[in-house]
């Protein structure tokens, strides 16, 4: 992170504070004792998708997240426990609608509304005189089906998660009722059978309990959920030792790859509460450790299932993925630190349009940087789950991410915009949308964004007065810490220039017709990662090698795959990969004319290489003595002390990493330039 810790710490205190002037908020902050956040969240529908996100959340409609319940019946059908069946009682239901309603109001879609209905409606029902709710009475567990520890906690939170954004959607209040008593029902369980009672997965994912006991608090200011709150931090791993420790994230195996994605939030959750700045130096710190230690530049880290290393060819699941999303959307809403937006951004653009199929029908378990082949081999990953870890299904690997990835599109799109504290707007992450809101006054406003963004470097937003001639409210625009320095327009006139981390504050009177343009300026750059291997980036986007890609069906053999008539796909790669790039290139007086950026306007859905929008063309060369080693890409070599004799130069095609299935991301540097 680019800002001192103490600087950051400075800044989120000065915002934190609950002292506001000239504050007219119209959306529901924090109630004291809680300190106050810069921003908060709008209802669920006001952020509407537009452009290639919208297509994106059309295609996981039609796709798997708007029929999982026909694909694996056991699992999401009539038989799971969250709908009074004798299937699934755990975890996976709640993950599915945790996505799904959110999908349902974002496109305000009938036919999905009322299938998130019938759960919403039946977990409302399931709830006990005491609080209690959900599947209760264990039943044996067959393959692939979870039915024992009914009464652990760790589902409900996820259901409570699933319920507040029904509420955040509708405003039914049956939801504040049922949160309510169960909450109070927890306060006079956990001291007798705390959040570890049956699973472990509940200590340490509590952070996620506290944010909906302290969402409930601001609505209701009922004092017993502080002291809910102050139960659960208690009972919650110690994220704020691990992360601020360091030590954790440098030994191998040491923390589970969404335990750390989840618990990212947990000391800036609690520091609502205690307003103690060591949480936020814990986290920062964390982040940075992370980076060391184990990270890659998609913003992901290896760690298949456990932490492993930050080799490319290790695995990184697709839960991680999509909970470290939602982690860093809380993060920069209590926070305001710019720097958890560009670490989303780089997770949203990078890892998560590349891990699940163009129409949604299947999904990879882990993902790889350096990805050249997908078969089933056991890989060199902590669980290979019969070789199948690393193909396209829709159970491969392990069923969690069937459920679990269908929440981070939806809910990076519903936070693409908040309201400010000081009564205004503030678009702190940017894609094609529209978003209508309430600003100071109480005045309706709705701003359109377009531009072509994350893949071109301007973005544009259009001002809608709906119930008055002029609004004056400010405009908080996040500036992406990767930017050297952005210009902002109004009505085609310059206004002002800001650096990069910083965030924008355009105050002034608008009015039906005001157009404001941000345009960041994007450079062809490198950074080194394992091995001293280089990465090509450009704005938010890192860049991988373009391969040829075959697809083949393969119908799975394994007992769970039977059941389900279960077929993967395996992709082969019809191109080389093993190439290096030339340092000579890398210099920063010659990498803008060694790589040539070539721009294609955003058509239709834009994540595979038919549709990639940019390309970037660059001098490679061939190591042979690179091959395949067990379905991956072998070792790398060390960078620029590679000795053996390369194949001659030759021209490459990278695009944008989320565009491809297969290719090279950390590149080899070779200094021969002959």
């Amino acid at each position: 992170m680019k800002r001192t810790i103490a600087v950051i710490i400075l800044a989120v205190m000065l915002m934190s504070s609950n002292a506001y002037a000239g504050s007219d908020p119209v959306y529901t902050n924090n109630r004291p004792p809680l300190l106050k956040k810069p921003y908060m969240e709008l209802p669920l529908g006001a952020v509407r998708p537009e452009g290639w996100l919208k297509i994106q959340l059309q295609n996981m409609a039609d796709g798997m997240t708007g029929h999982l319940d026909e694909l694996v019946p056991d699992l999401m059908g009539d038989r799971n426990g969250w709908l009074g069946g004798d299937g699934d009682k755990w975890e996976r239901g709640p993950y599915w609608i945790d996505g799904m309603v959110p999908l349902a109001y974002l496109l305000d879609d009938a036919g999905l509304k009322a299938k998130a209905q019938m759960w919403i409606e039946w977990t409302l029902q399931s709830q006990r005189e005491d609080g209690f709710f959900g599947p209760d009475g264990d039943l044996p567990n067959v393959d692939g089906l979870q039915r024992d520890r009914t009464h652990d906690w760790w589902p409900r939170i996820v259901a409570l998660k699933f319920m507040k954004q029904y509420y955040d959607a509708t405003g039914d209040k049956r939801v504040i009722d049922f949160m309510t008593k169960y909450f109070h029902y927890q306060l006079e369980e956990l001291p007798e059978h705390p959040l570890g009672t049956w699973s472990y997965w509940a200590v340490e994912r509590g952070a996620d309990n506290i944010y909906v006991v302290y969402w409930l608090y601001n609505i209701t200011g009922d004092k017993k959920l502080l002291s809910l709150g102050k139960i659960l931090a208690e009972q919650t791993a110690p994220w704020k030792d691990r992360l601020g420790g360091g030590v954790t994230l440098s030994t191998l195996y040491s923390l589970h790859c969404v335990n750390l994605a989840q618990g990212f939030k947990t000391p800036i959750i609690e520091y609502q509460a205690s307003g103690d700045p060591s949480l936020i130096e814990a986290s920062v710190k964390g982040a940075e450790d992370l980076k060391k230690f184990l990270g890659w530049p998609n913003g992901m880290y290896g760690a298949d299932e456990l932490l492993h290393s930050a080799n490319p060819t290790q695995g990184s699941e697709f839960c991680s993925a999509v909970e470290l999303m939602f982690s860093l959307e809380k993060m920069t809403e209590i926070t305001g630190i710019t720097e958890w937006a560009d670490w989303l951004e780089r997770i949203a653009f990078n890892a998560l349009p590349t891990q699940a199929t163009d129409n949604y029908d299947s999904r990879q378990y882990y993902q790889q940087l350096n990805q050249v082949e997908i078969s089933r081999r056991m890989r060199n990953f902590m669980t290979s789950y019969n070789g199948t870890a690393g193909t396209f299904g829709v159970v491969t690997g392990f069923p969690c991410c069937t459920a679990n990835m269908h929440q981070g599109w939806p809910k990076f799109t519903r936070n693409l915009w908040f309201a400010s504290e000081d009564g205004g707007l503030a678009a702190m992450f940017y894609s094609p949308c529209s978003v209508t809101a309430k600003v100071s006054g109480g005045k309706s406003v709705t701003v359109e964004e377009s531009g072509g963004y994350p893949f071109t470097d301007k973005v544009k937003l259009s001002i809608k007065l709906n119930d008055a001639s002029n609004a004056s409210f400010p405009f908080h625009l996040r500036i992406p810490g990767w930017c050297k320095e952005a210009s902002v327009t109004v009505n085609g006139k310059t206004h002002s220039s800001w650096k990069g981390g910083e965030t924008a504050v355009i105050d002034r009177k608008w009015k039906t017709g005001d157009e404001v343009e941000l345009y960041f300026p994007m450079e062809v750059t490198s950074s080194r990662w394992y091995e001293n291997s280089a990465v090509i980036e450009r704005g938010p986007l890192v860049y991988a090698l373009k391969i040829g890609e075959k697809w083949d069906k393969v119908q799975d053999d394994r007992k769970f795959g039977k059941r389900y008539g279960e077929w993967y796909w395996e992709v082969h790669p019809l191109t080389p990969w093993n190439y290096c790039l030339i340092s000579d290139d890398l210099k920063e007086d010659k990498i803008k004319s060694a790589f040539t950026v070539e721009q294609k306007p955003v058509v239709g859905y834009p994540w595979n290489p038919e549709n990639a929008p940019v390309e970037i063309r660059c001098r490679v060369r061939r190591m042979p003595e690179w091959s395949i080693y067990n379905g991956s890409a072998g070792p790398l070599p060390y960078s620029d002390q590679y000795q053996a004799d390369l194949d001659p130069p030759v021209e490459a095609v990278l695009i944008p990493y989320g565009c491809t299935t297969l290719r090279i991301t950390e590149f080899p540097v070779t200094e021969q330039t002959k």
